[in-house]
């Protein structure tokens, strides 16, 4: 017999999301990344992101002291990256191509968006910590977006394109 747990979670998987590798690093130069799909915008005017952490994750610990972040958003070419950082490893960025960002920030090559921010809260959220940003930098590409849906990636350049046609 499925959990109560596992059937809500199923549950929530039928709301598609964008998948993101949020990373950081603290001043004496640890690293950290983790995979999220609970990445979201808050507001323009300042501009803030939100994400959510899991308080059992390995990474917490350095993402509070770090007291910056890097939210990199993940073309649907990149699921390689999502697993890589959804994985516990010692080194994560082991083999990824990073360059610096704003503030020594790890910023991963090849997404469609990086947003750069500074903490500015975090809140407690049942088994997870909802991390508030202010984005102090950020860079947009083009490219379709991987998208996590049921349990697993799924492509929506083929369903634009039949959109775009139909002329909605």
């Amino acid at each position: 017999m499925r959990s109560v747990t596992r059937s809500l979670r199923d549950a929530f998987g039928q709301f598609a999301t964008g998948v993101a590798v949020v990373t950081t690093a603290t001043p004496d130069g640890e690293r950290a990344g983790v995979t999220v799909n609970s990445f979201t915008s808050v507001s323009l005017d300042p501009p803030l992101v939100l994400w959510c952490l899991s308080r059992r994750a390995p990474s917490a610990p350095v993402f509070l002291r770090a007291g910056r972040f890097a939210v990199n958003v993940l073309g649907e070419d990149q699921g390689h990256l999502s697993r890589r950082f959804a994985t516990p490893s010692p080194d994560k960025f082991a083999g990824v191509e990073t360059r610096p960002g704003p503030g020594g920030l790890p910023v991963l090559a090849g997404t469609l968006a990086y947003f750069a921010c500074r903490t500015a809260g975090v809140h407690e959220g049942g088994d997870h910590l909802i991390v508030i940003g202010e984005v102090e930098h950020f860079h947009r590409a083009e490219g379709d977006p991987l998208v996590f849906h049921a349990g697993g990636y799924r492509a929506v350049s083929a369903a634009r394109r039949v959109l775009d046609r139909a002329g909605a």
